[in-house]
């Protein structure tokens, strides 16, 4: 018996075309865009070059008047080259930082490619400015490398970060713990529901402060609201918590089962979720119906950009009645995706890394209605007649829950409805 997964002649393992190659993707430090905006309290301190800190304003679109809770403490050539001492001048950039924003309760270090490439330990860096900030500031750190496989994988790096701070549960009393990041509006909606249920208590990861952090322990059970979750989820069991196995909460059936599996692992039983829910499900509903006659039939293909690919294609497929031609993600997690998986059916051509030449190749032959991708392909098919959806405009906006589906389903309608629009 093999102790590796079997992989075909064709590159396919567990019926999932496997490719590598050039890749497409953006950097993990793109994470901080929504990180610093949920943990109010926090600062991010990017540790990299100028690159980066061009990539963070530029992507955040910050105004000058509005001064954000993210910088980049820059590696010149003399750091690069190993002539100055770089933990010397990131304590100076950090005390400097600590006095100029005393609200700061919670500094993360955020790794880049250059801080990894020259060696720079900021795992001790972080020990000895907590200790030197003793009662001031926690410093955390955690890899926001462009070397990741998804940019994504900058919120599970900083997510497995904080789990190995979260404090020890005392007793073996069930609670709760929402893993991934959710906007407010959102977190609010589900909180709610739970607290109907009599679910609780629920705890949030990342919270909004850095002061609301869960205790962990066997008494824990952890629901993943995002499905790039999956080391912080791992780190989390490995503190003694169990996973409530469940989709991900995306469209009126999957936000369904996913409070099914967490009302099961709470001894509710399923009639009273049904009761709860009826009415946010009967407006999730109406909400569907306007974007079904936009959207059914027609034919759709993921390129891997956010690891949202796989829940994504099931809600379109499922409640939309889209068609999938090709459902690619950048990495599939064989124990974290796989219900979404099975619920995609067989036939569903799955694709999991990339070759981008090889995908367009497809994807040029294939002609679907609608291609969700990265931004750095989305101009290039447009020109060559192709309507396309940004992937990252996804992870951007309050998708999640009952409330989000039929705006979820119109993010989608959308460019369908321009271009026949245009077209006439």
């Amino acid at each position: 018996m093999s102790a590796f997964p079997q992989v075909d002649s064709t590159g396919c393992r567990d019926g999932v075309l496997q490719e590598q190659g050039q890749r497409q993707v953006f950097c993990g430090l793109t994470s901080i865009v929504w990180l610093h905006r949920k943990m109010r309290d926090a600062f991010f301190l990017v540790v990299g070059s100028r690159t980066c800190a061009h990539l963070l304003q530029s992507a955040a679109g910050v105004m000058i008047f509005a001064e954000p809770r993210f910088a980049t403490a820059i590696l010149g050539e003399r750091d690069l080259a190993g002539l100055a001492d770089c933990n010397e001048e990131l304590d100076r950039i950090v005390h400097e930082l600590l006095e100029r924003r005393p609200e700061i309760r919670t500094l993360f270090l955020v790794g880049s490619c250059p801080s990894e490439v020259i060696k720079l330990d900021l795992d001790k860096a972080a020990e000895r400015l907590t200790e030197a900030h003793e009662g001031r500031v926690r410093v955390l750190p955690y890899s926001g490398s462009g070397l990741e496989t998804a940019f994504t994988q900058g919120e599970d790096q900083f997510l497995t970060s904080l789990t190995e701070r979260l404090p020890e549960q005392t007793d073996e009393a069930l609670s709760l713990i929402v893993l991934g990041t959710l906007a407010d509006v959102v977190e609010d909606q589900f909180r709610r529901l739970f607290d109907e249920l009599g679910i609780g208590p629920v705890a949030f990861l990342p919270p909004r402060s850095g002061e609301q952090l869960p205790p962990v322990g066997p008494g824990t059970r952890v629901l993943m609201a995002q499905p790039f979750t999956g080391d912080a989820a791992r780190a989390l069991i490995r503190r003694g918590a169990e996973w409530v196995a469940a989709p991900y909460p995306l469209g009126v059936s999957g936000t369904l089962e996913w409070l099914k599996a967490a009302a099961r692992a709470f001894g509710v039983n399923e009639q009273r979720v049904e009761e709860v829910t009826a009415a946010p499900v009967a407006r999730a509903q109406a909400a569907l119906e306007r974007q079904r006659s936009v959207l059914a039939g027609r034919r759709i293909t993921f390129l891997p950009d956010s690891q949202l690919e796989l829940p994504l294609a099931r809600f379109l497929a499922q409640e939309c009645g889209m068609e999938l031609v090709e459902v690619a993600t950048p990495y599939y997690d064989r124990e974290f995706h796989g219900a979404e998986r099975e619920a995609l059916g067989e036939e569903v051509r799955l694709v999991e890394g990339q070759d981008v030449e090889r995908q367009l190749e497809r994807l040029r032959a294939d002609r679907p209605d609608l291609t969700v991708c990265g931004l750095g392909l989305a101009n290039p098919l447009e020109a060559e007649g192709l309507r396309t959806k940004w992937s990252i405009e996804l992870v951007f906006s309050p998708i999640q829950g009952f409330e989000q589906a039929g705006d979820l389903a119109e993010l989608f309608a959308r460019p369908l409805v321009r271009h026949d629009t245009l077209r006439v």
